[in-house]
């Protein structure tokens, strides 16, 4: 594993299916990695492997806060979800894109941004206490990347094709140039990690 670096960095971790799925056709609360993708992370949960764990922990070390759009959020959050605590736990703070933040009340976990996704990733950062922050779903990323706030980006590729969708690089410019930074294969997933090129 690469050491890391003290600057905060902004991060897109993300399963995706060979065909570049994060989700099936049809997700939804009740079904929220949608048909055909359950076994996206299995990688996490169905007898990982040693460097499946130390890449889980090296990514949980390291994050300081999460960025998600609102729909992740509504599928999600509370009893059937992630509970009170957010997908990391009470301790990391979620900021939240939306257009429109909730009139109900919601665990202090959570802070709902309206003012975009850079405003969001600043709140992050400053909320990350000198970690990273994590970009949960596709839409934040494809929102960030574009405008120059991504910095490294880890997919971990499971030898499944789901053939539908939410694509984790549907709507992104021509042209964003990526470093690799590692590849680790184990039977559940391939683990690559890119530098984002300035």
């Amino acid at each position: 594993m690469e050491e890391r670096t003290t600057m905060t960095l902004v991060t897109c971790d993300m399963s995706m299916s060979l065909d570049g799925y994060v989700t099936g056709p049809n997700d939804s609360r009740q079904n929220p990695f949608g048909d055909g993708a359950d076994m996206l992370h299995d990688w996490l949960f169905k007898d990982p492997t040693d460097d499946d764990r130390a890449i889980l922990r090296e990514a949980m070390a390291n994050t300081g806060a999460v960025v998600m759009g609102r729909r992740s959020f509504d599928k999600n959050e509370g009893d059937g979800g992630w509970g009170d605590g957010g997908p990391l736990g009470p301790d990391f703070p979620v900021f939240v894109v939306t257009h429109d933040a909730p009139t109900e009340s919601h665990p202090d976990v959570y802070r709902f941004v309206t003012d975009g996704v850079k405003s969001a990733i600043e709140q992050a950062k400053a909320a990350a206490d000198g970690r990273n922050v994590g970009l949960h779903g596709a839409t934040v990323m494809q929102q960030g990347l574009p405008l120059g706030l991504v910095d490294e980006i880890y997919v971990h590729i499971v030898p499944v094709l789901i053939g539908g969708g939410t694509r984790l690089f549907e709507t992104l410019p021509a042209g964003i140039r990526l470093e690799r930074i590692s590849a680790v294969a184990t039977p559940e997933a391939t683990h690559l990690r890119y530098r984002v090129k300035r």
